[in-house]
């Protein structure tokens, strides 16, 4: 992220790098440049000092366990791309029960980390009873405009403020309680309706969010529900590999092998209505746009969109939810491969391999790169896409993927020449489409010029109630940007349109 309001001075006295206890870090000599001077602190906000017992607490990794109904909240939960917590196998860790803290974690609860990626903040979207906190996140006690607050952390003003206050030569960054002396521009004009005009967008956001997470919960217990309710009567029955199978498979890698891989590979073949792969179905898969400088020659590369550039859709920006948390962007003067409506773009290799994105509305002049696979069929319909591509999301949250690739580089990777060794059960298309609804809903419009400070709330709802991830992503873009823009002009000391459109 660019730095917006920090201007890099032309020289710094002596005395300056006595205030600043000799420190040579050159972000912390930065100026900040912030018009509005009307402002409170992150402190201001709170309905007390912070004491101790709203910080975690280290439990020691010798309290890490396999499986437990306890857990800890890690740095890692909190994300720049998000309002809310990403919980995971890597950001939450389940401990002894006996090494667990209780701390009251509620939803509506600010939490806010002082080491490391410093400065993230998120809103717990429900209760947390059985959770606890790293020793580097605070639970914020806040009093008032929760909401607005929360809105202006995420800014880059806040980030901007912290990062001069950190030196960034350290491997981890430490904020201590730092935070709480960032200034939070107020506005000057029509102050309570601006306000509230931020909290509402900063809410309706949060409400997205929570529905992504809804409607892909719905989508993995629809497949495993009409997976497990409708097996032919042939009973599982493991067995050691024979010759011939180990010759078909052409592997020698255990997890093909697996009790575990072979019994859900049992429930997909075992289906009623049978299974099938990828290349019986008319479709292709190919790599991604290559984009080394020796087969495409010199790129530029843009975090925002430039005229004529490509938009950059890839695979370390894909979400767990199927959805593309950022793009880049990319100008090249040559024809790169572009991605069509309706394509499945999997993530073949890394951090993110195994997750999945597809496109059901065209898009202009968007590519990904050779890291990702591109699933394509030109005459199936979009429902039997998505599915696809749900049911290939499905395969990484319950690992089965992971079994299907090649690991013998330290890292899982898929080729383009694996992609038949995925089976897919060959569900009704009633049932297909019933679960292309919960990704993608065509037939839905969002009216926003319909939208006042008064009603925006139950009319985004409404809209939310029919919408599919797909939907529900898209617009809450369009609310960040807006959001972004309010922010700017507060901080500008600019007057803020209470506009929705």
């Amino acid at each position: 992220m660019s730095n917006t309001y920090r201007k890099i001075p032309n020289s710094i006295s002596f005395n300056s790098i006595i205030e600043k206890d000799y420190t040579l870090s050159s972000s912390q000599y930065m100026d900040l440049i912030m018009p509005n001077k009307n402002f409170l602190y992150v402190k201001d906000f709170l309905k007390r000092g912070l004491q101790r017992k709203d910080l975690g607490v280290e439990v020691g990794s010798l309290n890490y366990i396999g499986q437990s109904t306890h857990y800890f909240i890690r740095t890692k939960a909190l994300q720049a791309h998000s309002f809310l917590p990403e919980i995971t196998n890597e950001t939450t860790l389940p401990i002894m029960p006996n090494s667990f803290i209780e701390m009251n974690l509620k939803q509506g609860d600010l939490l806010i980390s002082k080491d490391s990626n410093i400065g993230e903040v998120i809103i717990l979207d429900k209760d947390y009873p059985n959770y606890m906190l790293s020793g580097a996140i605070y639970k914020l006690p806040v009093i008032k405009n929760k909401y607005y607050l929360l809105a202006f952390i995420k800014h880059n003003i806040f980030r901007e403020q912290l990062d001069s206050m950190v030196p960034k030569g350290a491997t981890i960054r430490h904020a201590k309680t730092m935070f709480l002396d960032c200034k939070i521009p107020m506005p000057n004009k029509d102050a309570e309706n601006v306000i509230k005009f931020v909290e509402v967008l900063t809410q309706a956001i949060i409400n997205k969010e929570k529905l992504i997470k809804e409607r892909h919960k719905a989508i993995l217990k629809a497949i495993e529900t009409e997976l497990l309710e409708n097996q032919k009567p042939n009973q599982f029955s493991f067995e050691l590999p024979r010759f011939n199978e180990l010759e078909e498979v052409g592997r020698i890698d255990t997890a093909r092998y697996s009790p575990d891989y072979k019994k859900y590979e049992h429930l997909i073949q075992n289906y009623k209505d049978g299974f099938f792969k990828l290349s019986q179905l008319g479709y292709t898969v190919n790599r991604g746009q290559n984009l080394q400088i020796s087969n495409i020659g010199e790129s530029f590369y843009s975090n925002s969109n430039i005229n004529g550039f490509y938009k950059l859709a890839v695979s370390s920006n894909f979400s767990e939810y199927s959805t593309v948390e950022k793009f880049n962007y990319l100008g090249n003067p040559g024809s790169l491969k572009k991605i069509a409506k309706g394509e499945i773009i999997f993530s073949a290799r890394g951090a993110q391999f195994g997750r999945v994105v597809v496109f059901p509305e065209n898009i202009e002049n968007t590519i990904t790169n050779i890291d990702s696979l591109v699933i394509k069929n030109d005459v199936a319909n979009i429902e039997q896409n998505i599915f696809i591509a749900m049911f290939l999301n499905n395969l990484r949250w319950n690992k089965h993927i992971y079994k299907i690739a090649i690991t013998g580089s330290g890292a899982n990777s898929l080729t383009q020449y694996q992609s038949d060794d995925i089976n897919f059960p060959n569900f009704e298309e009633k049932k297909q489409k019933e679960i292309a609804l919960l990704y993608h809903n065509a037939n839905i419009e969002y009216k926003s010029e319909t939208f006042t400070l008064a009603n925006f709330l139950d009319k985004d709802n409404e809209y939310n109630q029919k919408a599919g991830i797909y939907e529900l992503d898209k617009t809450a873009k369009l609310l960040k940007a807006l959001l972004n823009d309010s922010i700017d002009n507060i901080v500008n000391d600019k007057d803020v349109t209470i506009n929705f459109s």
